[in-house]
């Protein structure tokens, strides 16, 4: 089973979306989608009059922002996916975290502030996304989580893949980008270590956006995934990518 974490920036491409099916597609497997929105997010808390907050590169979620924010992942881009992937022939469904308590979770507390209806995921329901995956059908999963006290959560989409992809014992969390991998004289780095990572960031070979990037599959085998990869729709196919272990 592929397990693959979709930013929400490449959802603004057409071309990525019908990419991204025919992939899958050629998989010949059902795979777990776990997808983000924030620019989405930002762009209609902008029309709405919001001023969009974060903290450490958390989202501040109160009440009004978390409507937002749901509507927005739940609805608009998760949707956007399942029906990409409907038209290239996948049989998918779309779910949130609070869908059939797939994902529960419990407020996030930071030391220096607070950040409302921010959660953090504290169990999985695998048994339903094996359950859809035995059955040949693609789970495309919006990381809105179920607290354990009735209220919903927002819950960051990388954590959620993390956490996905550990509850299913999955080998390989795969990172959907725009770039092929990490990139050192023009060519493609095909393996590196946690150490060796962040050695490249001290040295000013990863920069800029792809900081983000390497720190969210370095935290996904930090985890427990025994791997993480950075890779474009290309090579997913092919192999190719940036591959992130322990050691």
């Amino acid at each position: 089973m592929q397990v693959i974490k979709v930013g929400g920036n490449e959802l603004d491409d057409p071309d990525f979306l019908s990419g991204l099916a025919k992939c899958v597609k050629k998989f010949g497997q059902s795979a777990v989608i776990i997808h983000g929105g924030g620019k989405a997010i930002a762009d209609l808390q902008a029309r709405l009059g919001m001023v969009p907050q974060k903290v450490d590169g958390l989202r501040v979620t109160d009440a009004e922002s978390l409507a937002v924010t749901e509507m927005v992942l739940s609805g608009q881009s998760n949707k956007q996916i399942v029906r990409a992937l409907l038209t290239a022939g996948v049989d998918a469904v779309g779910l949130s975290g609070v869908d059939g308590r797939l994902l529960t979770a419990q407020q996030k507390h930071h030391p220096t502030a607070d950040l409302g209806l921010v959660g953090g995921i504290i169990s999985v329901r695998a048994e339903l996304l094996q359950q859809l995956a035995a059955m040949g059908i693609t789970a495309v999963i919006s990381p809105i989580s179920l607290g354990l006290d009735g209220r919903t959560y927002n819950v960051n989409a990388d954590e959620a893949a993390s956490t996905i992809a550990k509850a299913l014992s999955a080998t390989m969390l795969n990172f959907i980008s725009n770039v092929p991998g990490v990139l050192h004289n023009g060519a493609i780095l095909p393996t590196l270590t946690l150490a060796q990572t962040e050695s490249l960031i001290s040295d000013g070979v990863i920069t800029d956006g792809m900081i983000p990037k390497v720190r969210a599959a370095c935290s996904a085998v930090a985890q427990g995934t025994p791997q993480a990869r950075i890779v474009n729709l290309a090579g997913l196919v092919n192999g190719s990518g940036t591959v992130f272990s322990k050691q």
